[in-house]
């Protein structure tokens, strides 16, 4: 395929909101020539292969547009003058570059990324920025604007992963029957190109041939919520409690002597927690291992466990061995997905419970540790070990089904997770995806944030729906950090995947997300959360932001389903 037609194709993607136009679109992308079928899904989300290996160019605004300038034989002053008219240095490569088509393919310019990607040593941002100059002058003006987005990682198509999963599904079949299919394979290999290239080039069997491969990060399993014990045990009946650490989740995989350790993100941060790879050699007896669980920091003078905050100061690529002496962590493990090649999720909860126990040599100092266990059918007993873990200091208890299998990337009533607050119709916490800020005025204006503008996630439409305008919770260090980010990730318009009612001061690509505790839920004609027709939407009441989740996707935000379903839980609850 031409880059030109995929140009075009973007282009119209761009000019329209309908879901299923878009869908519709991509469809006949993938139609088009499966040899492309690998890198497309990379290209719809501007990235150069799947999240968590996807090498990144180096090529940041100031040097894209120097490239530009040095292409187009324009001042580079002009090119900044543009820019602060239109904001965006796509559509300004667009205005300055000679229109005409080139006959560059798709696979032609994948591999020039890749090789800007590659420059190393010195002066290698001089020859990154030559190398773009090249291929910017080798295409025209639309084919110019895709390709500047690409590399500043702001495509703008506002395409997610499940609208690429129904469009994969309609190019091989002609309707979406085949999303289960190829949701399973992906919540397996985390690579949507991997995925689209098996549909494509060898059809709907060899899905199922996609199993979960040491090096290439499952989704997470993710849990539901229910209000009080004695719901959860109506409702799944005999269950394993585990405690559930307010830490950072990390899934450990091994194969021989390589580890890595990958983020609910799907970042691999292995660099960060050296200790943590160390303990995988020495705690695992196996060979090859895929297991999740949960790092914590703690106090080395007390062994008192850290709050997540703390926690997430390791996420960092440098002084790493000094703050690994400040904030040691441990590694609490409480599943297995894998064991020396036999795919373990279509197993039993219980089952893959005690192959762990099976595998892990628990030491008296050492750096993993089993996640303790009880299982009841017993609601009373259920209560008294949450009680007894809310005193420890942790968060709450995740509760499980012993014959549940893993569904990986899935929120299903498998795992639940009981926090304080849920038992009452009162206070419960939620991942909220940012989209968009209002400006700092008054003593807010020294952190340029006066509210955040926060959505939950509709699955079914690929979407964020707004529920929350949020301004309090946050120290003043980190809404300085948080404007910087955001500002990084700004758009002149509305995030396509965004329904809101109104308008931010800033508009944010969906990206980030916040923890927000509230006193509950109320309707809302002002957001978009659960919205149906003329009837009101739904928000948060008295919301606060209780910490940044850097370690989440916005995919695994709160669904609005959950807070639709919170809401009406709340109506039939008594008032004290």
């Amino acid at each position: 395929m031409q880059f030109a037609m995929l140009a075009r194709t973007f282009e119209q993607i761009e000019a329209t909101n309908a879901h299923y136009r878009i869908t519709a679109l991509l469809a006949d992308l993938f139609r088009l020539d499966v040899a492309d079928a690998m890198i497309l899904p990379y290209l719809l989300q501007g990235r150069l292969g799947p999240p968590y290996a996807a090498p990144e160019t180096g090529l940041d605004e100031r040097r894209l547009a120097q490239a530009v300038a040095k292409a187009a034989g324009v001042g580079l002053e002009e090119i900044w003058r543009l820019y602060q008219q239109q904001g965006d240095l796509g559509t300004v490569a667009e205005a300055v570059m000679p229109v005409l088509e080139s006959l560059l393919s798709v696979q032609d310019v994948f591999d020039r990324f890749l090789e800007i990607a590659r420059v190393a040593g010195p002066g290698a941002y001089e020859r990154k920025i030559t190398l773009f100059e090249n291929l910017l002058v080798k295409v025209g003006n639309l084919e110019a604007r895709y390709l500047v987005r690409i590399v500043a990682g702001r495509l703008r198509l506002g395409i997610g992963d499940a609208t690429i999963v129904d469009a994969l599904s309609i190019a091989r079949v002609g309707d979406t029957s085949l999303g289960p299919a190829i949701e399973r394979a992906y919540s397996f290999c985390s690579d949507l190109g991997l995925v689209a290239h098996t549909l494509l080039a060898q059809g709907p069997a060899a899905l199922a041939e996609i199993h979960p491969v040491p090096g290439r990060p499952v989704l997470p399993a993710l849990a539901a919520r229910l209000p009080s014990a004695t719901t959860i045990v109506a409702k799944l009946g005999r269950v394993i409690v585990e405690p559930k650490y307010d830490g950072v989740r990390l899934q450990a995989h091994k194969a021989g002597e390589r580890v890595w350790l990958f983020t609910r993100r799907l970042e691999d941060v292995s660099h960060a927690f050296p200790e943590v790879v160390a303990a995988i050699q020495g705690q695992l007896r196996a060979r090859e291992a895929i297991l999740d669980g949960e790092v914590v920091g703690y106090d080395p003078r007390t062994g008192q466990l850290l709050p997540f905050q703390q926690t997430a100061r390791r996420r960092r690529k440098h002084g790493v061995a000094e703050v690994a002496g400040q904030f040691p962590v441990r590694y609490f493990l409480f599943d297995v997905l894998s064991l020396d090649g036999v795919d373990l999720t279509s197993r039993p909860q219980a089952e893959r419970s005690r192959q762990l126990r099976q595998v892990i040599v628990e030491e008296p100092s050492g750096v993993i540790a089993l996640t303790p266990q009880l299982e009841t059918d017993q609601a009373d007993v259920l209560q008294r070990f949450f009680e007894e873990m809310l005193r420890c200091g942790l968060e709450g208890v995740v509760v499980k089904r012993p014959d549940a299998h893993y569904h990986a990337g899935a929120r299903q009533y498998n795992w639940v997770k009981l926090k304080p607050g849920s038992e009452a119709a009162v206070a419960d916490t939620f991942d909220l995806v940012i989209v968009g800020y209002e400006r700092g005025r008054g003593k807010r204006a020294a952190f340029g944030i006066g509210s955040l503008l926060c959505a939950v996630y509709d699955p079914d439409h690929d979407r964020y729906r707004t529920v929350s305008r949020v301004g309090s919770g946050l120290p003043d260090a980190e809404w300085l950090t948080l404007h910087q980010l955001l500002d990084e990730a700004s758009t002149a318009t509305k995030p396509k995947q965004v329904d809101a009612a109104f308008a931010p001061d800033v508009w944010v690509t969906p990206r980030y997300l916040v923890e927000v505790i509230a006193g509950g839920i109320m309707r809302s004609p002002l957001h978009t959360c659960g919205k149906e027709g003329r009837e009101p939407g739904y928000a948060l009441r008295f919301p606060r932001i209780r910490r940044l989740r850097f370690d989440r996707r916005p995919e695994d935000a709160t669904t609005e389903a959950e807070v639709v379903g919170l809401y009406h839980r709340e109506e039939t609850v008594p008032r004290a």
